[in-house]
């Protein structure tokens, strides 16, 4: 009769490093001041707001609510040599159309004081000027929502733009925290190499490398320049490259692989790109670095990321029947049309629906916030996960008068937009859209291509969201474009 088999007791858990529970604490304490901070600047930069009364019998306006949009404009068919012009016609010299007609102006402005009167519990006089506003127009009403509604999609226009500042104020605090982070964090034990931290596949390829690494000429007889050049210096130069320039001086020799892999090359990207609206906030990203062993590589390789330094493409066709003057002969056209997505690191996304007149060469050059050319919108994006939020999309092709969102004089205004000067009331923007996409990395390269998932077209005057069929869309693909850079 053999004796039971003796089970092996089981190792009590590790505890928390001591270290990693002091970086949280820091890190907690340091976020808590930052946010303060903020917090004080906007109190001391808000305007004052009116008075209001809680002894209020009637309910204050409504909040104005907050849209998302996307780009619906139909292609044109046919083939032209048309050049995208310089300066619109509208914008040379002229003055700009006016958003609303003088009646409906009027009624606007004594619709605001009857808000106001309002919320200052002067009813009486609120209740006159309402009925002043309302024989002045009847739908008054409706046109003082979408009002609201605009100004709240333009003020979060506007907040993106001056979040370059903010961003870059605090970019000194990112990599000191990124630094503690690095330094700190007590996790298992991956390959190391002098100052390089390596994961996966990699770290077993380097782990065969010898010690001593050197520059080797492919011919004896030829000297190597770069042999004088410590690697300090080298180290140095590859944090002034993009990515794939660093990859590609990888391949040269394994001395080179092993400098690339150099810690503070790739925490440096990872600080400057993983920020919101790529993140919801700092404290994001410690789980996902302790996921991937303090590999800043890994993570960003890995981390889903929306590109900067290009611009996301979509080719779309779809057929059209002609017309024939033969009976027996069925003539069909095939249109093709272009989306395009750019997005900016102060969380602003450009869209533009282009049709065939105007080939990629001549877009991508004028795709910045300054353009005003048909098809064109302005928005914001934010990520989640995979998922691609674009949110509080308005057109901005010039056609109508958006407050807050013109480019400075001094900046170029490129424009393919011929409609008529005389703006008249009816020509207000009625929708605003909202586009999901979902990021994927396929097949070669990395967060390159986007699905759409969901695109809806709402209301500004009800409020009502309509989908939008997706019958001849197609992915967007990933160019990257040489003038953009790498803004990280």
């Amino acid at each position: 009769m053999q004796p039971p088999a003796q089970v092996p007791p089981v190792p009590p858990p590790e505890e928390e490093p001591q270290e990693l529970a002091r970086f949280r604490e820091e890190w907690k304490a340091e976020l808590q001041r930052r946010r303060a901070a903020t917090a004080a600047t906007q109190a001391s930069s808000s305007p004052p707001q009116p008075a209001s009364s809680s002894e209020s019998t009637l309910p204050a306006s409504p909040p104005a609510k907050v849209f998302v949009p996307v780009s619906v404009s139909q292609p044109r068919a046919g083939p032209s040599k048309n050049v995208l012009p310089e300066t619109h016609p509208a914008l040379n010299g002229t003055e700009r159309p006016t958003y609303v007609s003088p009646g409906l102006g009027n009624a606007l402005s004594i619709y605001r004081q009857a808000v106001y009167a309002e919320q200052r519990s002067d009813l009486d006089e609120a209740l006159l000027l309402y009925r002043q506003a309302f024989r002045l127009d009847p739908h008054v009403d409706r046109a003082y929502h979408r009002e609201e509604m605009l100004a709240s999609i333009l003020q979060g226009q506007t907040a993106a733009v001056k979040k370059l500042t903010v961003s870059a104020a605090t970019d000194e605090e990112v990599e000191q925290l990124a630094s503690n982070l690095q330094n700190t964090l007590a996790l298992s034990k991956p390959v190391s190499t002098g100052k390089a931290v390596v994961t996966g596949t990699l770290a077993s390829l380097i782990s065969g490398f010898p010690q001593e690494l050197a520059f080797e000429p492919e011919n004896e007889l030829e000297s190597v320049p770069i042999k004088m050049l410590p690697d300090e210096l080298l180290v140095l130069v590859l944090k002034k490259l993009d990515p794939t320039s660093i990859e590609r001086f990888a391949r040269v020799n394994k001395k080179l692989r092993v400098l690339s892999l150099d810690s503070t090359i790739w925490r440096n990207l990872v600080s400057k790109t993983y920020r919101p609206p790529q993140i919801p906030d700092i404290e994001y990203m410690i789980p996902v670095i302790e996921k991937h062993l303090s590999d800043f590589r890994r993570v960003y390789i890995e981390q889903p990321r929306v590109r900067f330094d290009g611009v996301y493409i979509a080719i779309c066709h779809y057929v059209r029947p002609g017309l024939s003057e033969n009976s027996w002969v069925n003539i069909s056209h095939l249109i093709t049309y272009h989306r395009y997505l750019r997005f900016l690191p102060n969380g602003q996304v450009l869209s533009l629906l282009a049709n065939e007149e105007h080939s990629p060469q001549q877009v991508i050059p004028l795709l910045k916030p300054s353009l005003r050319m048909k098809g064109f919108f302005l928005g914001n994006w934010h990520l989640e996960g995979t998922t691609l939020h674009l949110t509080n999309l308005i057109d901005a092709s010039g056609r109508f008068v958006l407050q807050g969102l013109e480019p400075p004089s001094s900046a170029p205004i490129h424009s393919h937009l011929h409609h008529s000067s005389n703006t008249t009331s009816e020509d207000r923007a009625r929708y605003v859209f909202v586009m999901s996409l979902n990021l994927r990395s396929r097949p070669l390269g990395r967060w390159n291509r986007l699905d759409m998932e969901t695109y809806e077209s709402i209301s500004l005057e009800t409020g009502d969201a309509t989908p939008v069929a997706l019958k001849h869309d197609r992915p967007f693909w990933f160019s990257k474009v040489r003038s953009y850079g790498l803004q990280v």
